[in-house]
């Protein structure tokens, strides 16, 4: 017989996952402000491989607008800099010998729309995982009940389900409500 717990723990695992996943992704999204996070996926080459900037350099943000990168060896400024010219970052990077700096610019109104566009269609896809988890979970509630589940423990973990479902659909609008402020924001 199907462990109604067990079950709803593991569709509550999948939706934290997914708004985990929604806030990592808009923290990647550049709003204007200096934000480490946009250099995640940067590879940069050391010693014959590829690894994240952050472990060649130390990465900060002396101000809103810049964002400042100091290599602890100083031969690796230009595999740094080629790191970050060949990844999406889209910013080209100035140095002084020692610290690269990046500058972000101010984004234009139009680019602000299109930056919410980019976390309303991101956002809807993790509300579909979650929506999704929900459905899975109801489908093997459903088949539980042909297994020897009573109908009324049925609807007590399927009223449950809901709740959870409810819970992190608001947390998903939260952190999007969130990021379009901060996106908006002049």
């Amino acid at each position: 017989m199907l462990d109604v717990k067990a079950t709803l723990k593991d569709a509550e695992a999948r939706m934290v996952k997914s708004a985990k996943y929604l806030e990592t992704e808009l923290s990647r999204i550049r709003a204007g402000r200096a934000n480490p996070a946009i250099l995640d996926q940067v590879r940069v080459e050391s010693y014959g491989q590829k690894v994240p900037i952050n472990q060649v350099a130390s990465v900060s943000t002396p101000d809103a607008r810049t964002i400042a990168i100091r290599p602890w060896d100083k031969k690796a400024i230009r595999s740094i800099e080629k790191g970050i010219m060949d990844s999406e970052v889209g910013i080209t990077p100035e140095n002084n010998g020692e610290v690269i700096r990046l500058s972000i610019p101010q984004p234009t109104q139009e680019r602000r729309k299109e930056l919410v566009k980019q976390c309303n269609k991101l956002g809807e896809k993790v509300k579909v995982e979650v929506r999704n988890a929900r459905a899975e979970t109801k489908e093997k509630l459903k088949k539980a009940i042909k297994e020897g589940l009573s109908e009324d423990n049925e609807k007590d973990a399927e009223a449950d389900l809901q709740k959870v479902h409810d819970k992190y659909i608001k947390q998903i609008d939260n952190l999007l409500a969130a990021k379009q402020k901060e996106i908006m924001t002049v």
